[in-house]
C-alpha cells in the first residue's frame, strides 16, 4: 500500500484520551487522514509514500487551535506597545470604525497575509477570528491551506452603522464562505460582547442562529465589569440570562474571556454546553480595572467546560506565540492563586484537542489517532534548549516558540517543509505590509518606526467617530448604575 505522508521515527505526542506518548514512533497519513499511530518498526522508513519524513529528532503533535483572535490590524503590530489603556482603547476605537468604513481595506487585506503567514510558521493550524470584513481572511487562510472560523462582528452601541445592514452582510458571508475551501472554512456568527449589544440585538442574532443551525455563535462575554451592567440595562439579571432568554446559552456558544465569571456562572455554561476561549496574555498586558481578575480556567474545566487559549489581538501585546498562550495561563492562574494550578500536559491538551472542542470540531481534529484529518506539526527539538528532553510537555508548554515549528500538515497536505511556507509567497507578504504602512502613515500622520509610534493627536484620531451608538451605550451603562445604587 502507498501513502500520501510517513513520518517515522519522532516522538508522537497524541493527546489522545490517554495522553499517550511515544518515544520513537510513526505516523501513517492518507487522503487526508490519519491511518495509524503506532511504534516505529524497522523497515518504516522504506513504506512507499508521496512524502517520507525522518522524524528523528522531531516531535510529532496536533496542530494547534487559536480559539479567539482578530486578525486585520496585523500591519499595526508594535503600533500599540507604550500606551496606556485609554490611550490605546481610544485610537482602536477610531481605526476600527474606519476600518467598518472601509478606508483602510488595504491594510487589513495585508494584515489577513501577514497572521496567516506568521501563525502557519509557528503551528497554529486553526484560528477562530472575528474582524470587521472577514472576506478577505477567509480567502486568504482558505488558499494557505489553513483552517479558520470567520465572520463579521455585530453591534449596535459600538458603532453606527444600520443593524439591517450588519445582519445582511452577515448572510452574505455564510453564503458565501461557509463550508468552503474543503470544509476548511466555516463562518460564525459574532454579536461583539455583552456590553455593546441590546436586547433587540441578541433576539436577531437568536433567530439568524436558528436560520443556521449548525453555526457557532462567537462572542466576547463577561469580559468587563460593564457586561453584566448592560445585561441588566436590558432587562435581565446577568449577561448569561440575557443570552439564556433569548435562546443562545447552549452548545453552539463560544464564549472569549469570561474573566468575571463567578460559580453560578460557571455551574449554568456547564449546564448549557458552551464553551470558553481564555486569552491571558492580552490580560496581562493590560489588565483593566488594576485588579487581577482572572478567568476561572481551573473550576471551568473542572465542571466538564471546554477551554481553548486564544491569542486575541496579537498586535496589542506584539506576539504570534500561541505556545507561550500556555505559559502565560499557567503563571497567571499561579500569581492569582498559588502554584500547581495545571499540569503541563493539560495546557498542552488546551491547545490542541480541548481547543478543538471549544470550537465543536474535535472529533475531526485536536489529537493524533486514526480516522481523525491529518493536522499535525513536527517540532525540532535537537537544540541545545532542550536537551536533556526530559518531561516533553513541559518543554512543550514553557520552552518551545514558533522558530522550533519545522514542518506544518493540515488535512494531510504539507503547507511547511524544513521551516519553509510553501503555500504562501513570504517575500511577497513583506512587502505588501511594508507598502501598506508607508500608505498608512502617510494617510493618518500616524509615525511608525524602527524606533517606536507616534500616533496623531487625540483630536486627530477622534475626529468624526460615531455619535449617536457610542453615546447611547454611555448613556445606558451611566443610567444603569444610577438605577443600581438606588437599589443598594
Amino acid at each position: 500500500m502507498s501513502y500520501d505522508i510517513v513520518v517515522h521515527d519522532a516522538y508522537i505526542l497524541t493527546v489522545n484520551d490517554k495522553n499517550q506518548l511515544y518515544e520513537r514512533g510513526t505516523l501513517l497519513i492518507e487522503n487526508g487522514r490519519i491511518t495509524e499511530v503506532r511504534t516505529t518498526k524497522e523497515g518504516d522508513q522504506h513504506i512507499s509514500a508521496d512524502h517520507v519524513i525522518n522524524g528523528d529528532g522531531m516531535v510529532a503533535m496536533p496542530g494547534l487551535i487559536n480559539t479567539h483572535t482578530h486578525l486585520e490590524m496585523t500591519p499595526l503590530i508594535g503600533a500599540f506597545s507604550d500606551f496606556d489603556l485609554m490611550e490605546m482603547m481610544g485610537h482602536m476605537t477610531a481605526l476600527i470604525d474606519r476600518l467598518e468604513d472601509g478606508k483602510y481595506q488595504y491594510l487589513a487585506e495585508a494584515g489577513y497575509e501577514l497572521a496567516a503567514l506568521n501563525f502557519l510558521a509557528g503551528g497554529v493550524t486553526t484560528v477562530n477570528s472575528q474582524d470587521v470584513h472577514p472576506s478577505a481572511a477567509a480567502k486568504t487562510f482558505g488558499e494557505a491551506g489553513l483552517r479558520g472560523f470567520f465572520g463579521p462582528m455585530i453591534s449596535d452601541l459600538f458603532w453606527d452603522v444600520p443593524v439591517d445592514e450588519q445582519f445582511a452582510r452577515a448572510r452574505e458571508f455564510i453564503d458565501e464562505y461557509h463550508d468552503t475551501y474543503d470544509g476548511r472554512i466555516r463562518a460564525t456568527i459574532n454579536p461583539h460582547d455583552d456590553w455593546s449589544c441590546t436586547r433587540e440585538l441578541w433576539e436577531r442574532t437568536a433567530d439568524l442562529a436558528a436560520e443556521f443551525p449548525d453555526l457557532l455563535v462567537h462572542t466576547h462575554l463577561l469580559e468587563l465589569e460593564e457586561s453584566n451592567v448592560m445585561a441588566r440595562s436590558n432587562g435581565a439579571k446577568d449577561s448569561l440570562d440575557l443570552l439564556d432568554d433569548v435562546g443562545l446559552l447552549n452548545d453552539r456558544l463560544v464564549a472569549a474571556h469570561f474573566r468575571l465569571a463567578d460559580d453560578d456562572d460557571i455551574r449554568r455554561t456547564a449546564d448549557a454546553g458552551a464553551s470558553v476561549a481564555h486569552c491571558p496574555s492580552v490580560f496581562c498586558y493590560w489588565n483593566p480595572g488594576g485588579d487581577i481578575q482572572w478567568t476561572p480556567v481551573p473550576e471551568l474545566r473542572a465542571a466538564g467546560v471546554d477551554v481553548g487559549l486564544g491569542i486575541d489581538d496579537h498586535y496589542w501585546h506584539d506576539s504570534y506565540n500561541l505556545f507561550g498562550e500556555a505559559r502565560q495561563a499557567r503563571l497567571a492562574a499561579n500569581l492569582k492563586r498559588s502554584a500547581g494550578q495545571f499540569t503541563s500536559m493539560e495546557l498542552v491538551r488546551m491547545l490542541t484537542i480541548e481547543g478543538a472542542r471549544t470550537l465543536g470540531i474535535g472529533d475531526k481534529i485536536g489529537s493524533l489517532e486514526p480516522d481523525k484529518h491529518a493536522d499535525v506539526i513536527l517540532l525540532d527539538v535537537e537544540k541545545p534548549k532542550f536537551t536533556p528532553l526530559t518531561n516533553l510537555p513541559a518543554h512543550i508548554v514553557n520552552n518551545v516558540t514558533p522558530s522550533d515549528v519545522e514542518t506544518v500538515i493540515v488535512d494531510g497536505e504539507i503547507v511547511m517543509r524544513d521551516s519553509n511556507v510553501r503555500t504562501m509567497n513570504s517575500e511577497g507578504v513583506r512587502e505588501a505590509v511594508e507598502t501598506s504602512i508607508n500608505r498608512f502613515n502617510k494617510e493618518t500622520s500616524w509615525n511608525l518606526d524602527i524606533g517606536g509610534s507616534n500616533p496623531p493627536s487625540e483630536l486627530e484620531t477622534t475626529r468624526n467617530l460615531p455619535k449617536r451608538g457610542p453615546v447611547q451605550l454611555l448613556g445606558r451603562l451611566a443610567f444603569q448604575k444610577i438605577k443600581d445604587n438606588s437599589l443598594l
